[in-house]
């Protein structure tokens, strides 16, 4: 296998979004939340702007698709769920049970108990139950998309199988909301899958090089996520302006082509990695953590200072989250997981079944994993309500 350097401006992409998120939640969102007023009031000079860093969402999925496939690519689907396993589930637990601990010591948040079991599951969504921090339901919907990555791993990853795959779920998607079925809305999140498409056909282009009917997938998927844009900016972000919201669109797209074609890979300063390292730590704690500290600091504070204090104060515990935490409950968890499939791996030996990981069928080495170890998380939102955006999403 042949390792290239690490796609350090996608560590850059994420760390930016969770930025705009956070941004959102601390100066442009519109509800309540750890402010005593709505931090759209407590910032008008900045929320002009930081009301659109919900669209950081936009960004992380579109991420996901990318690092994802490339993630997928050459495994089957229990080494591809054991990844992303590894990768979700010790940072999210811990800040599940940071929203117990808070509620319990400061009774801030939903951390209570009878949400707190079902959340550690990271399934609650699907069981209509309410998110111990609003930010969960991006997760929810990256589960699906990881749920149809599954199905692909193993059918076997192929550039024929991704070029099938990708244009069943597009039109799929579009049939599904043109039907009002409900089931497959579910399956499929039409409102959503134009970015994870668009970032797997640019993962191809990255990988393969670019063809015509690449550039349609991705051209095709930007027409559809305009659309839905604009419906969440009429819908669920009222008061967004159509035209903002496509600008920011477009630019997000307009980037990822960018690091598709290899067009911003001179950005390798290696302090980026860190960065990057902290996203899915950062976007999981900000919400939670910024009950306490900002009850705690304002208004002894003014609003400058405690919002200088807030943001100090998610960056170090999102820092303390990943490598207390995070690094080595990974390893441990790898480790068991591992080792819990080579029962299985042995039958496989001893019937002579074939293995399900597949190799690619078109020429093209393999790239570094570790990039892959982001959110998408991945790629969102609020201390306590669920943005408007979570319960319109049309799943």
């Amino acid at each position: 296998m042949t390792r290239r350097p690490r796609l350090r401006e996608l560590d850059l992409l994420r760390f930016l979004a969770a930025l705009a998120v956070m941004l959102y939640h601390f100066t442009g969102f519109g509800g309540p939340g750890a402010w005593p007023d709505p931090s759209r009031e407590v910032f008008p000079e900045l929320a002009g702007v930081t009301r659109y860093g919900y669209l950081g969402v936009d960004l992380f999925f579109m991420i996901s698709g990318f690092v994802i496939l490339m993630s997928a690519w050459g495994r089957g689907p229990g080494e591809f769920a054991i990844s992303r396993v590894v990768r979700l589930m010790p940072a999210y637990w811990a800040s599940v049970l940071l929203g117990a601990v808070v509620y319990a010591a400061f009774r801030q948040g939903n951390g209570v108990p009878g949400l707190v079991v079902p959340n550690l599951t990271m399934m609650q969504g699907g069981l209509g139950i309410r998110n111990v921090d609003a930010v969960y339901w991006t997760l929810w919907v990256e589960m699906h998309f990881y749920v149809l990555a599954a199905v692909l791993a193993g059918i076997g990853i192929t550039y024929r199988s991704c070029l099938i795959f990708m244009a069943a779920w597009l039109f799929g998607g579009v049939f599904a909301d043109e039907a009002g079925s409900k089931i497959l809305q579910v399956m499929l999140v039409p409102t959503w899958s134009p970015y994870f498409i668009a970032g797997m056909a640019l993962f191809m282009i990255h990988r393969f090089g670019p063809t015509l009917l690449l550039w349609g997938y991705v051209a095709i998927s930007y027409l559809l996520a305009l659309h839905w844009g604009a419906w969440r900016a009429d819908t669920a972000f009222k008061g967004s302006d159509e035209l903002v919201v496509s600008a920011a669109v477009t630019v997000i797209f307009a980037v990822m082509i960018l690091v598709a074609t290899g067009r911003l890979s001179r950005i390798r300063w290696s302090g980026l990695t860190v960065l990057g390292a902290l996203t899915y730590p950062l976007y999981l704690v900000h919400s939670q953590l910024a009950l306490p500290v900002l009850d705690a600091v304002y208004p002894g504070l003014n609003r400058w200072a405690a919002l200088a204090v807030v943001t100090a104060a998610s960056l170090l515990g999102a820092y303390a989250l990943h490598r207390l935490i995070e690094r080595p409950a990974a390893k441990r968890l790898k480790a068991g997981l591992v080792a819990s499939l080579e029962p299985m791996r042995a039958a496989m030996r001893t019937s002579g079944t074939p293995s399900t990981s597949s190799a690619p069928d078109t020429p093209g080495s393999e790239r570094d994993r570790d990039v892959a170890d982001g959110p998408g998380a991945a790629v969102t939102t609020v201390p306590v309500p669920r943005p408007p955006d979570a319960e319109l999403i049309r799943n």
